[in-house]
């Protein structure tokens, strides 16, 4: 991919609704975005965030995404931190690759991250970020974007900042409707990103609770948004991307079987990240996916409960077989059942 094919593609026609992967640390990798491109591509890929400081780099795993991108899909770098100086060095090397844009995190919630003043702790202090927006813009040639959410513990700031996105000229905005200190719990306040689509200059991508392509639908007639990104629901239903563009021009959705998402787990387990990690510990990288895809396979939540108990490969995958292939005709649920909650870990709780 080029930043030819990316001005072909179009950025954000108006009236046009637009899909995004939201950037999921440790999930979004190279791997998980070709395994979703197999099952429907969104319309961007977000990377995972470049940890920037002093002394960093960027991350080869993460750069792999970029470089090695097959999936022929535009994707956007995401960078982390709160040194200027480092941030403007690390926007100009990421520059130098074949990226869709730079785009900052002022939205992460994970108390690991906002107790050091990054990601969405950057919401408590609006100064800090018209500085850091402002050098951003003032090397940046291409797309400068960022993704938020609504505040940190209120949306006191949300005005401000909302003002600093159309001053610095900023190209999108990706909004959480959720404060940091909300993390997931509760209901995602729509109306402040309906608010925010009338207020920046900007496409805004709606995120938040976006679980399949009706509640799509229903959160951009009431945002009015240019799209959604879709993070832990992608994880779950890989073909959330393909069932909302059918939704959008008017075709049935399709029907997702037990045995397609059996598929669906086989791909996950061989990819190379995979691969590359002894076989206990890539029994706990595959629960951290089927946690989620658990949510859709029964209402009960059995094979949830004895996916977690599974101690090797052979309990693990037993356990999909039986939930899986007992019935495999069975229609995959296209929203999580209720109740059944998956266990994120502090690194994926970035969407």
């Amino acid at each position: 991919m080029t930043l030819d094919y990316f001005s072909v593609m179009s950025f954000l026609i108006p009236g046009q609704a637009y899909s995004a992967l939201a950037p999921m640390q440790d999930v979004t990798n190279r791997s998980f975005m070709e395994v979703i491109a197999q099952y429907g591509c969104p319309d961007y890929f977000f990377t995972e965030y470049f940890r920037v400081h002093a002394t960093s780099g960027l991350e080869k795993g993460i750069l792999d995404a970029i470089v090695n991108n097959t999936t022929g899909r535009p994707i956007f770098a995401q960078m982390i931190g709160e040194s200027i100086p480092d941030l403007v060095r690390t926007a100009k090397q990421l520059a130098q690759y074949p990226i869709a844009g730079v785009d900052l995190n002022m939205g992460c919630p994970a108390p690991r991250i906002y107790r050091k003043n990054v990601g969405g702790g950057l919401l408590r202090d609006p100064e800090k970020v018209d500085r850091i927006l402002g050098e951003l813009r003032s090397v940046i040639s291409g797309r400068l974007t960022v993704k938020m959410r609504v505040g940190f513990e209120d949306t006191e700031n949300f005005d401000k900042i909302l003002h600093l996105l159309n001053h610095h000229q900023i190209d999108l905005l990706s909004l959480h409707g959720r404060t940091v200190k909300e993390m997931y719990h509760g209901e995602v306040n729509y109306n402040l990103i309906a608010y925010a689509v009338k207020t920046v200059n900007c496409p805004v991508l709606a995120n938040g609770n976006v679980t399949s392509a009706q509640t799509a639908i229903q959160v951009l007639n009431q945002t009015n948004a240019a799209g959604v990104m879709i993070g832990r629901s992608a994880i779950r239903n890989p073909w959330i991307f393909t069932q909302l563009r059918q939704a959008l021009s008017g075709q049935p959705i399709s029907i997702i079987s037990l045995s397609e998402v059996r598929n669906y787990i086989d791909r996950l387990y061989e990819t190379p990240t995979a691969q590359s990690i002894s076989d206990r510990s890539r029994v706990s990288y595959m629960k951290m996916y089927l946690n989620y895809i658990a949510q859709g396979v029964d209402a009960d939540g059995d094979f949830l409960r004895q996916m977690r108990r599974a101690q090797n490969k052979t309990e693990l995958f037993d356990s999909c077989d039986r939930a899986l292939l007992t019935e495999p005709d069975r229609p995959f649920a296209t929203e999580p059942y209720p109740g059944l909650v998956a266990r994120p870990t502090s690194e994926t709780t970035k969407v």
